[in-house]
């Protein structure tokens, strides 16, 4: 599933999105992937953390092994993200884990669970969401989130689960640094899904300077981990990269451009 993108950001609020015109022809393009759900020792954990490319481990927080993943991705040289549980508009709360950020608290909960979450993950350098198609789409709700973010330095991925999603507008409003999804890699767990959606990364690497692509540990776990394995020797022979999510917020600092 490929998820729409906000391309009119004058800063590094949003991707840069700077297209093949002839400006920037020579630089290599950036893949960064993202896979979420570390933390509860879920399959595939080794598998990712072991593929000979840098990656994005976002980490939901209050879980067996959230600290062992963390600690084991960042001496890795791997991002760490807080994998904030938020609350979903269809799916069972149980699917959230601990500490969940629902629509029904009061602010000074919200505040209280995001502050715990981002002190539970060592080393994180941003957050982003584990669902939330309910709480994504809550203004009141991402003020705050967004708002804690910014106190504590953290950028914020937006794994765009709804179009209805307020993220891009409040982080511009908040001066919060946001990073968004490009392409869901595994919401079907079948090989033949994978490499078609991993397809869709290179599709869009032919027109866009980066590319951000979230895949999962648990159930797709191992097929994830396998078909990015045989796509990293195609795209390094294209001149791609593959970084961490905060190396595009270094790019994107470096091409601010003012817009008409």
């Amino acid at each position: 599933m490929v998820m729409c993108l906000l391309t009119n950001r004058i800063d590094v609020q949003a991707n840069s999105r700077e297209r093949d015109n002839g400006k920037g022809d020579n630089a290599p393009k950036q893949v960064a992937i993202v896979i979420d759900d570390f933390g509860n020792d879920m399959l595939g954990t080794e598998d990712m953390l072991k593929l000979p490319i840098k990656i994005t481990v976002a980490v939901m927080p209050f879980m067996p092994t959230t600290k062992r993943d963390a600690e084991d991705a960042f001496h890795l040289g791997h991002d760490v993200l807080v994998h904030l549980p938020m609350e979903p508009v269809h799916g069972k709360k149980e699917w959230l884990g601990p500490g969940a950020i629902t629509t029904d608290l009061s602010d000074a909960e919200i505040r209280r669970r995001v502050e715990a979450a981002i002190d539970d993950v060592p080393h994180a350098v941003g957050m982003n969401n584990h669902m939330g198609s309910k709480a994504t789409a809550d203004a009141r709700v991402m003020k705050i989130v967004l708002g804690v973010c910014r106190e504590r330095n953290l950028f914020f991925l937006d794994s765009r689960t709804t179009y209805k999603t307020v993220i891009p507008d409040l982080a511009s409003k908040l001066d919060v640094t946001l990073l968004s999804n490009d392409v869901f890699l595994d919401d079907q767990y079948t090989t033949s899904h994978i490499m078609k959606q991993l397809g869709l990364l290179r599709k869009h690497l032919l027109t866009e300077v980066n590319c951000i692509a979230i895949g999962h540990v648990g159930p797709p776990g191992k097929k994830t981990a396998a078909a990015i394995s045989r796509i990293i020797p195609e795209l390094t022979a294209t001149g791609a990269e593959f970084v961490v999510s905060s190396q595009l917020l270094d790019s994107l600092a470096r091409d601010k451009q003012i817009l008409p």
